[in-house]
């Protein structure tokens, strides 16, 4: 009788979480049916509102006054360093260091002027760098050193303006977004999703790419990792290491979104007050950040913020694989509906909307701009 091979052993990337983060549950469906649906089906909906919006107020771009003191609140093609910028002291202290470059016609010493620029602002390795016009986590990557630096300045086109930042103290991650009518002096978060980096763990004998192909949701999502891994993706990983497949948690790049509403609380939501008393103009977006563990996120301690986005972000938890469809699309509207909302609220104060034009150019130039981006990690 023939001898038979043992059944391979499924593999999740459950089985590492780092330390601070929820145990992350892989159990049941790995995604919704419509998590990586083409963006445009799932904002149909959306566009349809706003044209009903638009025409009620008489004005299809009071979102881009949503927030009067971002270029078109931020909306498309808004350098990162522009938010950034309108923190003041107290909002700093939350903000990860950083600082910007940009790339020359001709690449001799620019290195060593990048060097400079970090030890001006405090900077150094490992830090993270990514285009200071961006979305969805295109171009970001982790710099251990010098050598990662140069190569990384290199793989941009000359003009490219690039964000470094201080890496954070801290892996656990998550977005949340913050609303707040002008009118008011405290805000409101309307949705907080954890952001976990996906890993597998070796087991000494199959490679990195069978251990993908061998979980659950990683396994149907292969085209987002093998080219993020291809050093690495026929190689075996030894016993017990854990890999991580992207580094940077945005969701179209493969990173697992899970609905953490219930960690809102009132000092948590105090100390975004705080922090937003400090930039002027901004009442509408999703901030990115770090957090030491679950206790101090719900009390709102050790905030550590990557970014600050403006009005084109959306509420995250619309990607947890347990957000229906029917919900997810009714929290888009409503976002939008809070965009015109706090846009005409923001006219009747004196600011003007810009017109539909300046939006189209911004939209276009962000998009040539990703299309010459490096690939993430």
């Amino acid at each position: 009788m023939a001898k038979t091979e043992p059944e391979a052993t499924p593999v999740s990337i459950s089985a590492h979480v780092p330390e601070g983060m929820p145990a992350l549950d892989l159990g049941g469906r790995p995604v919704s049916f419509f998590e990586f649906w083409p963006s445009w089906l799932m904002y149909l909906p959306v566009a349809i509102q706003c044209l009903l919006l638009g025409l009620r107020h008489r004005s299809m771009s009071l979102p881009l006054i949503a927030n009067p003191a971002v270029p078109l609140s931020g909306m498309a093609g808004v350098p990162k360093s522009t938010i950034l910028q309108l923190a003041g002291p107290t909002a700093n202290q939350s903000i990860l260091p950083w600082t910007t470059i940009t790339t020359p016609t001709t690449q001799p010493a620019f290195l060593a002027q990048t060097l400079a620029a970090m030890n001006k602002s405090g900077l150094d390795f490992p830090i993270v760098g990514k285009p200071d016009i961006g979305c969805r986590g295109a171009g970001v990557k982790l710099l251990p050193d010098s050598h990662s630096l140069n190569a990384y300045l290199n793989r941009f086109p000359p003009g490219a303006a690039i964000l470094l930042q201080k890496l954070s103290d801290f892996e656990p991650e998550a977005g949340v977004f913050y609303v707040r009518d002008p009118k008011t002096e405290k805000g409101q978060i309307t949705s907080l999703t954890l952001k976990y980096t996906p890993y597998v763990v070796g087991d000494g004998v199959r490679t990195l790419a069978e251990l993908v192909a061998a979980d659950p949701r990683a396994g149907g999502l292969t085209r987002l990792y093998e080219e993020r891994n291809a050093r690495h993706w026929r190689e075996v990983i030894p016993e017990g290491r854990p890999h991580r497949l992207v580094f940077s948690a945005s969701h179209c790049r493969g990173a697992v979104f899970r609905d953490g509403g219930h960690l809102v609380t009132r000092q948590l939501t105090g100390a975004l007050d705080r922090i937003f008393d400090d930039i002027p103009g901004f009442y509408y977006g999703r901030l990115d950040l770090k957090f030491r563990d679950v206790d101090s996120l719900r009390a709102g301690c050790d905030l550590q913020i990557v970014e600050i986005n403006g009005a084109s972000s959306e509420s995250i938890h619309i990607w947890d694989r347990q957000t229906g469809f029917f919900d997810a699309v009714k929290t888009l509207l409503q976002q939008y509906r809070t965009l015109f909302t706090l846009g005409l609220e923001n006219k009747r104060r004196g600011c003007k909307p810009p017109g539909l034009w300046p939006l189209y150019r911004a939209w276009r130039h962000e998009l040539q701009l990703v299309k010459r981006y490096p690939v993430n990690d």
